[in-house]
């Protein structure tokens, strides 16, 4: 008898290569429709509920804790286990360049203090989570993250823009790899801690370093160029998002890796795709 798994927001970035995932190893999925499913219902029978639903940062504060509640209250009724795709918003500006499980959560902008509520929130109601934290994404298609907004939209005019420090080290995780840890955790969910924080490695790049990648993977010539971070100040004004944009640039002058030391300890033989390999299909190379 296979497992099942429901997949909250499985239109977005994690939620997509979840269901990819979990499909690929034999998992009954379920994908959950906001618009016309009862969450109770869709989530009865399930053993597992990828909470992959992220709204826009704008909305965090009204409907985060909202959502929160909701998915608490349906896991604790069907015992199902909750794995989150947790983020390096906890930690804060101030926090030490390393980040592990024992990285105090000490955020203190708005964004992060969000995210250090829902995850509280998981850890208090007693239901099974995993917390599966990395950095940012990088996918198998333009989904609307940094990678491919930002920073890889002209590189056909041969031009890798930058939002930061491109000297220091940046935390990513390449989409797929991090699908198939949320499998192998929810295949051990009854051997982990109750509720396992689990920090993802992923690759820790340089700006320098990520773009050479890119080249390499797009075959010709880049010319790195800082981006230019004035047009959004402009837009503060009329734009709801630029706020939040601008509360998260410290990231980008920030050096941090994930430390993969809990990582490893549960998923000792997990093989990580090359950078070389992962690359080309980032930016569209077949």
């Amino acid at each position: 008898m296979s497992n099942t798994v429901l997949i909250l927001g499985g239109r977005g970035r994690f939620g997509r290569n979840a269901a990819d995932a979990f499909k690929a190893r034999g998992w009954e999925v379920r994908q959950f429709d906001r618009k016309s499913e009862n969450l109770w219902d869709a989530a009865w029978g399930a053993d597992v509920i990828v909470n992959g639903w992220n709204p826009l940062y704008p909305d965090w504060a009204a409907q985060v804790p909202k959502l929160t509640r909701q998915v608490i209250e349906v896991a604790k009724s069907t015992k199902a286990t909750v794995i989150l795709p947790g983020n390096v918003y906890n930690y804060g500006a101030d926090a030490p360049s390393v980040y592990g499980v024992d990285t105090p959560h000490g955020a203190k902008n708005p964004l992060g203090r969000i995210r250090i509520e829902m995850e509280a929130a998981y850890r208090a109601s007693g239901v099974r989570t995993i917390v599966l934290r990395a950095g940012d994404f990088i996918d198998t298609q333009a989904s609307g993250n940094w990678f491919d907004m930002m920073i890889t939209p002209k590189i056909g005019k041969g031009i890798f823009i930058y939002p930061g420090n491109p000297e220091i080290e940046h935390a990513w995780a390449w989409l797929p790899d991090l699908a198939r840890a949320a499998v192998d955790l929810a295949e051990m969910r009854d051997d982990l801690p109750a509720f396992a924080d689990i920090p993802f490695p992923g690759y820790a790049l340089t700006g320098r370093e990520l773009c050479a990648a890119v080249e390499k993977a797009y075959g010709q010539p880049l010319r790195l160029k800082k981006m230019n971070w004035l047009p959004i100040r402009i837009a503060r004004p009329f734009w709801p998002m630029a706020k939040h944009i601008l509360e998260m640039r410290y990231q980008w002058n920030k050096p941090h890796r994930i430390d993969g030391a809990t990582f490893n300890n549960f998923l000792p033989d997990f093989e990580y795709t090359p950078l070389a390999q992962a690359m080309p299909l980032a930016v569209g190379v077949k």
